[in-house]
């Protein structure tokens, strides 16, 4: 099962069998059953993002053969595939099974920041009291964060939505630059949406960007590296969640010893899509005793509160019970926060739907397209020199955002599209309506788009040579784009996945849970994503349908 709860991907299987019939042959030994399966298990959550499976746990999917994990144990510790120095697969504390490359690459990577964390930064900050103008309006945990940069060389600030993280960051680089001017501060994030929205936060006026393109990105390398290192002092990456063990790794490589780096991120959101999620690991001990007064987590909530909070508050105190475990097999999310949606009111700012699949509930459909309509309205006939339309444009994006797990399926993100546009989701971006938001689907540098940036279609459908995708935020640039500038690399975005919505947020959230999706993570991600209301739309639960009963063809691909 994936993190988010649906089904393995169709190609694990593939590479779990291929890999169980060639890792024996290249080191010379017979296959054993037993460690295909335990192959078979790593590969699974490999598709998952996950880099290990716990012996102590419940036995996975793809273990078959009695006697686990006893008899699964007693085969790796004869086999050459998990011998030293070189087997590919290694036991880890004694039940984590991994695979040995990606163990030794987590172990450098979360050796290198705690090394970090350790160190003290080379350049002078004052320190400040606590009656100080900076800090009056801070809360004592946000006050230690401050603080904490001037003495650790790394500083690890969680916590949940509004929780005070971005107004921490600010009185940190305040704090920083007071004592150093002349510093050179970045601030960046893993997606072009989460970028925007800390470059927003922080009132443009600092650099900010992805750390892609802060890392000049080149397809499957980096153009900074330790050869050719960051030239900064101070720099911050936010939704740190997203940000996979090999993005890391290429992030420290860059990053000079003496450049102060500041995590922030929240660990109940969903790890990255690519293997390693650092975040996580940075819970676990023994890192996090390691971190010490390094790592601080914020708990006072200033924003998002009412019912969103609470019920956020219950899916976080889940992880929490279930740290340690396989995604996979966490709470069914609806069972432990039933009661509390049973009992909302007119007046809460989360309702709760029930529908049955396989139509699109009207609750969702209606509401999305008089959205759609708004967006047309504003879109048809704007031109690429309408600067002013083209930033209420934008803002108007921000205040709908429709979010599904899955891309396929009845209440999937290419029905919903098929139900907005018809034939036309098939074509191009030159022929949608007006107004359509459309998604960047790779990274593109020299148009200065990062994969998963969501822009907005304008012009009349009368002259498509005045067509263009304005990309960008309220307040901050805004660069239009001819269509044909993204050519396969766009798709609608009237909905989106969770996982792509992740860094983004939006006045009113309706999030769409389809049969099957049970993982506290993935519904903490998409009703935190809104800052004023949301909507969570389920199978009807009270009328005695298994929420973890995947029995309408919800196939998961997660993007």
């Amino acid at each position: 099962m994936t993190p988010s709860g649906g089904p393995t991907p169709t190609w694990a299987p593939t590479l779990a069998a291929a890999l169980a019939e060639a890792l024996p042959r290249l080191h010379g030994v017979p296959g054993d059953p037993l460690i295909g399966e335990l192959i078979a298990a790593l590969s699974d959550a490999l598709a998952s993002g996950q880099l290990q499976v716990d012996l102590m746990g419940a036995a996975p999917e793809a273990i078959s053969s009695e006697g686990w994990p006893q008899a699964h144990r007693r085969s790796l510790a004869t086999s050459p595939l998990a011998a030293e120095p070189d087997g590919p697969l290694v036991l880890v504390d004694g039940h984590r099974l991994m695979w040995r490359r990606w163990q030794q690459q987590r172990q450098r990577v979360l050796t290198d920041l705690i090394a970090r964390a350790r160190r003290q930064p080379d350049i002078p900050q004052a320190e400040t009291a606590d009656d100080s103008e900076l800090l009056a309006p801070l809360d004592g945990r946000q006050r230690q964060a401050v603080r904490a940069v001037a003495r650790h060389g790394l500083v690890l600030l969680e916590g949940g939505p509004g929780t005070g993280k971005t107004s921490t960051v600010a009185a940190m680089i305040t704090a920083a630059r007071a004592a150093a001017p002349e510093l050179r501060i970045h601030l960046a994030a893993p997606t072009g949406k989460a970028a925007a929205r800390l470059r927003s936060a922080t009132s443009g006026q600092l650099p900010c960007t992805t750390l892609h393109r802060l890392l000049e990105s080149r397809g499957g390398s980096f153009g900074r590296d330790r050869r050719r290192p960051l030239e900064l002092d101070l720099l911050v990456v936010d939704e740190v969640s997203m940000v996979d063990l090999g993005l890391m790794e290429a992030l420290l490589d860059a990053l000079p010893s003496r450049c102060r780096l500041v995590l922030v991120g929240d660990p109940a959101q969903l790890p990255p899509i690519a293997p390693g999620a650092v975040l996580l690991d940075l819970q676990q001990p023994p890192w996090r005793q390691d971190l010490a007064q390094a790592a601080i987590t914020l708990t006072t909530t200033y924003r998002n509160s009412g019912a969103i909070a609470a019920v956020a508050s219950a899916l976080r105190a889940d992880l929490e019970v279930g740290q340690g475990r396989d995604p996979g097999h966490s709470f069914g999310a609806l069972a432990g926060i039933q009661r509390q949606l049973a009992a909302l009111g007119p007046g809460d700012n989360l309702h709760w739907i029930e529908a049955r699949p396989p139509l699109l509930p009207a609750e969702l459909i209606t509401p999305l397209r008089r959205h759609q309509q708004q967006l047309r309205n504003l879109a048809e006939g704007c031109g690429p020199e309408d600067v002013a339309i083209q930033a209420e444009l934008l803002a108007l994006r921000d205040r709908l955002l429709v979010l599904t797990p899955v891309r396929q399926g009845a209440w999937g993100l290419e029905a919903i599209h098929r139900a907005l546009l018809g034939e036309l989701e098939r074509r191009p971006p030159l022929e949608w309506p007006a107004g359509t938001p459309v998604l960047c689907t790779r990274n593109r540098p020299e148009l200065g788009l990062a994969n998963g940036d969501v822009g907005i279609l304008i012009g009349s459908s009368a002259d498509r040579s005045q067509r263009r995708i304005v990309f960008g935020s309220p307040g901050l640039e805004i660069t239009p784009l001819h269509p044909a500038q993204l050519a396969g690399a766009a798709e609608a975005a009237l909905a989106l996945t969770v996982h792509k919505a992740q860094g983004s947020e939006a006045r009113q959230v309706i999030v769409l849970l389809p049969p099957g999706r049970t993982d506290p993570r993935l519904l903490y991600t998409a009703l935190t994503r809104a800052s004023e209301q949301a909507v969570l739309i389920t199978p009807p639960v009270r009328a005695g349908l298994d929420p973890s009963d995947d029995n309408n063809g919800q196939h998961a691909k997660e993007k």
